[in-house]
């Protein structure tokens, strides 16, 4: 396990085109949240340390705000060839295990998470759909204690999403997630060599 940081994005930027097949059999793209009032999209996986202490957290915010106008968007990156866990069946299980209340998605060549510079799982992206473009108002962490829900103190990805729906503005003071690297198909070949 490879503890990795999200990186800077450049807020206000706009959210790349993705077409991408979720647990559901469906196609989903960003014209799939057009009727929404944000996005969150969150790179994630079934097999991370992070992301397993998390998830429960990203499906309470996930009830909470989809009756305000945010959608949320799970997307594994990962390569199965070097984690079977990831592969898009164990996807599919994991969605029913979990009871993600959101679409999961996978990201099968890597593209996506290439496009959107995704680094870890979790990585969180918290869009504005001004005019049916996608904006990017937030990229950072979940909360401030990942391991351990309940000594939570701050709850910046919660916070933002708020900010988002009464249109206030978020902070751009934005700490960044921490998780599991992606594991990139570049890592799969490094392994298989050795």
């Amino acid at each position: 396990m490879s503890l990795e940081y999200s990186t800077a994005s450049v807020l206000g930027s706009l959210a790349p085109a993705f077409s991408l097949r979720g647990v559901d059999e469906q196609v989903y793209s960003l014209d799939s949240f057009k009727d929404q009032k944000g996005l969150l999209i969150v790179f994630m996986c079934n097999h991370c340390p992070y992301v397993i202490a998390v998830h429960e957290r990203l499906s309470a915010l996930a009830r909470e705000f989809a009756p305000l106008g945010i959608a949320v968007v799970g997307i594994n990156s990962n390569d199965p060839l070097y984690r079977e866990a990831d592969s898009f069946e164990n996807m599919k299980l994991t969605a029913k295990e979990w009871n993600l209340p959101f679409p999961y998605l996978f990201d099968e060549t890597q593209g996506i998470a290439k496009a959107y510079d995704a680094v870890c799982t979790p990585d969180p992206y918290l869009y504005e759909n001004q005019n049916g473009e996608f904006k990017l108002r937030y990229r950072g962490r979940i909360d401030d204690a990942w391991k351990d829900e309940s000594q939570v103190k701050e709850q910046s990805l919660r916070q933002a999403m708020q900010a988002l729906i009464s249109g206030e503005v978020i902070h751009s003071d934005q700490i960044p997630s921490m998780g599991c690297s992606i594991k990139w198909k570049e890592l799969t070949a490094q392994k298989l060599k050795k």
